[in-house]
């Protein structure tokens, strides 16, 4: 956690190449992106920076969760980024974070990080509160799994 950006992460080590972790991250969201039972829809995804996204995640229970925002970065095979403190239609909104979410070789794995930066301390520990670190954790193990599976789609 780096206090200069508000900024809360999560790593992890995956035994894959980038490339298949890459094509998991980008082309199966819906399969790792929120904490099981929850499940995802990628309602649009622009692909490129200054791109429109809108994830939509599904509770067990009829919950429903829109997450309209802009694509800020899209580096192919290494990171991308998203907020939601511009909606799709760029009228700015109530920021919450920016979502980074990066990959690099290391050795004949990957090393995945997904950061959340957000514009205040009070922001970030409301994450923190909200179950950051175990959501974020059990994502990763979710990503990590399809990745280590070695199945592509």
């Amino acid at each position: 956690m780096s206090s200069a950006v508000h900024e809360l992460c999560v790593t992890r080590l995956i035994n894959a190449e980038p490339a298949v972790v890459w094509q998991v991250m980008t082309d199966r969201i819906a399969e790792w992106w929120c904490p099981k039972p929850w499940t995802t829809t990628v309602e649009r995804l622009d692909r490129r920076a200054g791109g429109t996204s809108c994830l939509v995640m599904h509770g067990p229970e009829g919950e429903i969760h829109r997450t309209p925002g802009l694509v800020l970065a899209w580096d192919e095979w290494q990171r991308f980024a998203f907020t939601d403190a511009i909606s799709p239609d760029l009228v700015p909104t109530d920021p919450f974070m920016i979502g980074i979410w990066s990959i690099r070789p290391e050795g004949a794995a990957t090393r995945y990080k997904a950061a959340a930066r957000h514009w205040t301390t009070e922001a970030m520990r409301q994450h923190q509160d909200m179950g950051f670190e175990n959501g974020w954790e059990v994502v990763a193990d979710q990503l990590q799994g399809l990745c280590e599976a070695g199945t592509l789609s």
